[in-house]
Formats: C-alpha cells, structure tokens, sequence
C-alpha cells in the first residue's frame, strides 16, 4: 500500500518514513505542503500522513483544499497542538486521525493499520495476476496457492508490478514508489532485490512472471 508522508522535520520524517518501509508500505515523502498538496491531489495513494505546521501551505489548509476538491484518501494529522479544541478542528477540516508529537512509532503505525482497515471496504485489498495472489491487509502472497515468504521491500515491490500488471515499468519509477524520491538512481537496488524476488516467485514454477524489457524496465505478466 502506498503512503504519502507530508512532514518539514527531517530528523522524524527519515524516522517515520524508515519504519513504515519496514513495515511493507511504499512511501513517498516530500517536505512542504504546496508539494503536499500536489502529490495528495494528483497521485494515488492508500493513506496521506500530514504534519499541520508545514512551509508554503499549512496541514489544515492543505486537507481543506484537498477535501474541496473531491481528495477522499485517508489522512492522518501529526501535529505538536495537544488541546481538544485544536484535535476538533484537525478532524473537522478532513482528518480521520490525529496523533499528537512526540509519539511511539508502535502507536502510529497501530493507527495507520486501523485506518486502513476501516477504508478496506472500499478499496482494493485483494490483488490478482495469473496465479499470483495478494492480500494488502493480511500481508500474505501465494502463487499457485502456495505461500511465499517475502521481506518488506519485497512486499512493496511486487505490490507495485501487481498494481501494474501488463504494464512497463521503470527502474526510476520503482525507486520513486518503492524506495522514495530521495534515493541514490544510480544504485543497483532494484536489480539486487528483484532478483530475489524472481527466484522466490520462480521457484517450482513453469514459467518466470516477471519479464526484463532491456532499456525500458520490468513488467509482470499473467503466467497461466
């Protein structure tokens, strides 16, 4: 699933961001709240977790806005404003949540779940490709209904080619989505860890889901 992280603190932004990876989210940061609100208008993602004193554009403005144009993603406000009066308007504006600074990233990643699970009922959770099958809630994958063990980064990978299936994708669209806009582009991440996620997917099969177009990128395929 995808999140977007809207936070001017670097220090918890690298915090928040290296946690959720971990957990098997793919996260998108960006620092100010014009680029927010670009991002959370323009792009597709599951959960958008805002930081209310932000540069450019404040966090309430942002929601507001957002919300006015029709914005449904989930949002939850991170903020150092603890009084209920400022919670009620955080809500009131477009957030679904509100978790006060300084926190237990325990706690806020509870609350990242919980959202998601309440917004399961209108959102794909289920992913389908050939024999290939994902559960975004349960964090499950089976091929051929045989189950496959994957590290986090190996679950947001597959998660992204899935969401494309049939489609060519980029090594830089991938390190955008799965590892972040601020990652190295001359790495070889991508190549190390889709190599370990064919052999897993591959193993005992016919036939390779996972197709390199030399120049271009990667694409998943059906495979029955």
């Amino acid at each position: 699933m995808n999140i977007l992280l809207i936070e001017d603190d670097a220090k918890l932004a690298s915090f928040v961001k290296k946690g959720l990876c971990e957990s098997g989210y793919a996260v998108t940061h960006v620092s100010n709240g014009e680029d927010g609100f670009h991002e959370l208008t323009t792009g597709e993602f599951d959960l958008a977790v805002v930081d209310l004193m932000l540069p450019k554009l404040d966090g309430l403005s942002l929601i507001e806005q957002a919300r006015g144009q029709g914005i449904h993603t989930p949002i939850l406000i991170l903020s150092a404003k603890r009084s209920v009066d400022e919670r009620i308007e955080g809500l009131r504006a477009g957030g679904d949540d509100y978790l006060v600074k300084p926190f237990d990233f325990g706690e806020l990643l509870a609350r990242v779940q919980a959202i998601l699970k309440r917004g399961s009922s209108s959102q794909t959770t289920q992913l389908v490709v050939g024999s290939l099958h994902m559960d975004l809630l349960r964090r499950k994958v089976e091929r051929k209904d045989k189950e496959i063990l994957l590290h986090a980064r190996e679950f947001a990978l597959l998660e992204f080619l899935m969401r494309n299936a049939g489609k060519v994708v980029s090594k830089t669209s991938i390190l955008q989505r799965v590892w972040g806009y601020d990652f190295d582009p001359s790495t070889n991440v991508v190549e190390t860890r889709m190599c370990r996620l064919r052999e897993k997917l591959d193993a005992g099969a016919r036939k390779p889901c996972i197709r390199t177009i030399r120049g271009f990128g990667y694409v998943l395929e059906e495979d029955i």
